[in-house]
């Protein structure tokens, strides 16, 4: 029998002696969590915050095996009521991130990735996604300034991320010349004073 196998028969122990215990739910939930049981580890950690809702610890892992599950509006609901109760979970911020890069709301990652860079401006991951959400809502500049930082503290951006922000800067460079109205190889207006 491995470690793992002999840590959740423990854990389960635990909790079939003292189940009004938030935190032997809880480490039930990191043993199935371990053993990849995503959904036993959901409902460990749901019945963790059932009995103790202060449990941050247990919302932050929740919103983690929702994430695995592929129920990403079900971890931010998790995240947020982590970050309800303490803002400054820097972990937190970034899950969120993460299911709102998953669902496609570009501004959710800008809003979330800020807090993370806020709390930890060395998160090179949090800079990336920056990045990422930068380039979704149309600031490619930003983005390529996130992106060169992430690079900077260890975070090489994904060849078709730095395929995607080379395009859009030279779309951004095509359209600044159409605007500005620059006459490229055309004659110059006539003078009107002249005859």
């Amino acid at each position: 029998m491995t470690s793992e196998q002999l840590k959740l028969e423990r854990c389960q122990r635990e909790v079939d002696q003292n189940p009004g215990s938030a935190v032997a739910h809880y480490n039930l939930g990191l043993a199935f969590t371990r053993k990849g049981l995503m959904e036993s580890a959901e409902t460990a950690y749901r019945k963790a915050v059932e009995i103790d809702s202060e449990l941050i610890e247990a919302w932050v892992n929740l919103g983690g095996a929702l994430m695995l599950k592929w129920d990403f509006r079900g971890a931010i609901e998790a995240n947020r009521e982590a970050l309800k109760r303490d803002d400054e979970l820097v972990v937190a911020h970034y899950n969120t991130a993460q299911a709102c890069l998953y669902l496609e709301d570009a501004e959710g990652v800008v809003q979330s990735c800020v807090r993370v860079l806020e709390l930890d401006p060395t998160h090179a991951a949090g800079c990336y996604f920056l990045a990422v959400g930068l380039l979704a809502t149309g600031e490619i500049e930003k983005a390529r300034q996130a992106a060169a930082r992430a690079d900077a503290l260890g975070h090489s951006p994904a060849p078709d991320f730095l395929r995607a922000l080379e395009k859009a800067q030279k779309e951004l460079e095509s359209e600044h010349v159409n605007d500005t109205g620059t006459n490229i190889g055309a004659e110059a207006p006539k003078d009107s004073n002249r005859r």
